[in-house]
């Protein structure tokens, strides 16, 4: 089995460009955090549905490709409570619902000859401090991963994946968590991927010495008015993992109406990044644009990732119950 070891360390674990990264990476995260942090689930009180799809180092045969397709809301509806007795004046006082935020997402990503598939629930409770909300949220999520046998080649004819152990499917457990601060002028957020840290399958074979490592996620950002029509916002991500392998995102982006807004970020691993979007009324779409400074950009045409989202739940009318930022 040692040929199968190096196989998977290779194809697993192996684009060393990317440093061990086993987790998707996302240019547009702060269009769409859930994707990276529990907590981050009907935090802002609207019903999103969000797709994102990116194509990285085109040009590369069997390069990375991730696609994500993920929903997330705000349930039990905030009412208010009738308090008083007679004779003395009746106060409305908020109640204790409309806390709990539900969301779950989809996820295809493949790297090399190896595809990860899984699938995503996620609880998130909201708590108010003044003119701050405080998130909780934990993930459960199930997912698969499987292995292109059809490209591999064995040199030992009693190679017992030969027998199709890679193409059962295994499907392996685990859990994220995260805390997400939110302002009406700031976020932070705090996350924690793959707890379990599970170890990889191929057919009835585990493989407890490469488990999935854990992740960490700190982000923030902070919005600027600069004047009625304009906004900035700088941020920043930081991500890590067991190995201690640190990366970073430094970004920045300047809103126009909330409608339009472009920017620019640097990823620490050598990336520059242009990202550009545009609101059409619920619907949001946005574009990033990877370009690494690495030798690869010599056989690269770069990276592209694509990101749709609809909003609803923008009738005040309706939607009176919500905080909203």
């Amino acid at each position: 089995m040692k040929a199968v070891r190096i196989i998977i360390l290779t194809l697993y674990f192996g684009s060393g460009l990317v440093k061990a990264q086993q987790l998707p990476l996302y240019s547009q995260y702060m269009m769409n955090r859930f994707l990276l942090n529990p907590a981050v689930a009907g935090s802002d009180g609207f019903t999103t549905f969000n797709l994102t799809t990116r194509e990285q180092w085109v040009g590369f045969e069997n390069a990375p490709r991730t696609h994500a397709f993920s929903i997330q809301t705000r349930i039990l509806k905030r009412s208010f409570i009738l308090k008083g007795t007679p004779g003395k004046r009746r106060v409305y006082k908020p109640s204790t619902k409309g806390r709990v935020g539900v969301g779950g997402y989809i996820l295809n990503d493949r790297n090399g000859l190896v595809t990860r598939t899984g699938i995503q629930l996620t609880y998130a409770y909201h708590i108010w401090l003044d003119e701050t909300q405080l998130s909780f949220g934990l993930s459960g999520l199930v997912f698969q991963v499987r292995v292109n046998d059809a490209e591999l080649t064995f040199f030992d004819p009693r190679e017992p994946l030969l027998s199709g152990g890679l193409r059962k499917v295994i499907y392996m457990p685990d859990a994220n968590f995260g805390m997400y601060l939110l302002h009406k002028k700031y976020s932070a957020g705090f996350s924690v991927a793959q707890l379990f840290q599970s170890a990889l399958k191929f057919g009835n074979q585990s493989f407890g010495d490469y488990r999935m490592l854990r992740h960490y996620y700190l982000m923030g950002a902070y919005r600027f008015d600069l004047n009625i029509n304009y906004q900035l916002e700088p941020s920043v991500l930081i991500k890590t993992n067991e190995q201690l392998l640190l990366q970073a995102d430094i970004n920045c982006k300047i809103y126009y109406k909330n409608s339009y807004w472009a920017g620019l970020s640097f990823r620490t691993s050598g990336t520059l990044i242009a990202l550009a979007g545009v609101r059409v009324k619920q619907l949001y779409f946005g574009y990033a644009f990877d370009y690494t400074l690495t030798s690869i950009r010599k056989h690269s045409f770069g990276s592209h990732e694509v990101m749709i989202a609809l909003k609803l739940g923008d009738n005040a009318r309706r939607y009176r119950w919500i905080d909203r930022y």
